[in-house]
């Protein structure tokens, strides 16, 4: 489980960028984080993923704290930034292959899991093609492939979708319910609503830096009134945003 207790972010001279945050997300569940840029979602993830430190407040990972523990976390969950940046003049096939040994992978293994992921995202003709040449869907799909490599229980993916065409997003939606599936926990940061409301199980709104509403899409749409759930996103945005 990751436990997020009342977790600030601040830098000097600024803002809390994360204001008392807190949630969890249990095994077998995509917990979404949903709001505009500069919300605060990347802030937290990073954070989550340990190469930010709280300035208050604790995150644990099956029962690890952040602060602590930051190695043994970093075994134990794949994290997929939007703003990966692949080798451009390596390959799919080296780069698995680099990542499979950074990891300490048997060869056999790494090769069996390469295999499966090329093989469900369509990487295959393009193992031994430049990344530069490559569009970005494909960079994506190879991202997410060698970000999942080890097999990770907790899965961390930051806008995922963005910037992906309507098959691909499709492509990696599906990839995301399947590991859910499995008992993966999933958390996911997105400003997209049909991927929120079509792909988490709860979802947490950010605004400034603080969650203002939390639960089930069902939930938020009692919550506000409202009757779809992009009026209930803007109507808690309207509520709490400051100008």
């Amino acid at each position: 489980m990751i436990q997020v207790s009342h977790v600030t972010k601040r830098y000097q001279h600024s803002v809390n960028v994360v204001d008392d945050v807190s949630f969890s997300v249990r095994e077998g569940q995509i917990f979404g984080l949903l709001g505009p840029n500069g919300a605060g979602k990347t802030t937290i993830m990073q954070m989550i993923s340990t190469l930010l430190t709280p300035s208050s407040g604790d995150i644990t990972i099956y029962g690890l704290n952040t602060k602590t523990d930051a190695r043994e976390i970093r075994k134990m969950i794949g994290f997929l930034t939007s703003e990966v940046k692949l080798d451009p003049f390596s390959t799919p096939d080296k780069l698995f292959r680099f990542f499979g040994d950074l990891y300490q992978i048997d060869r056999s293994v790494a090769e069996q899991r390469k295999e499966e992921s090329f093989d469900r995202f369509g990487i295959e003709p393009f193992a031994k093609k430049k990344i530069i040449e490559l569009s970005t869907g494909m960079k994506q799909k190879i991202s997410i492939a060698i970000s999942l490599i080890h097999n990770p229980p907790v899965i961390i993916f930051d806008e995922p979708t963005n910037g992906l065409d309507i098959l691909t997003a499709h492509q990696v939606t599906n990839y995301l319910r399947e590991l859910r599936a499995d008992g993966h926990i999933v958390l996911l940061s997105t400003h997209i609503f049909s991927v929120a409301q079509d792909l988490c199980d709860e979802l947490s709104i950010l605004v400034d830096g603080r969650i203002v509403a939390q639960g089930t899409v069902s939930s938020l749409l009692e919550l506000t009134g409202a009757t779809t759930f992009e009026n209930a996103f803007f109507d808690l945005y309207t509520r709490h945003h400051k100008e």
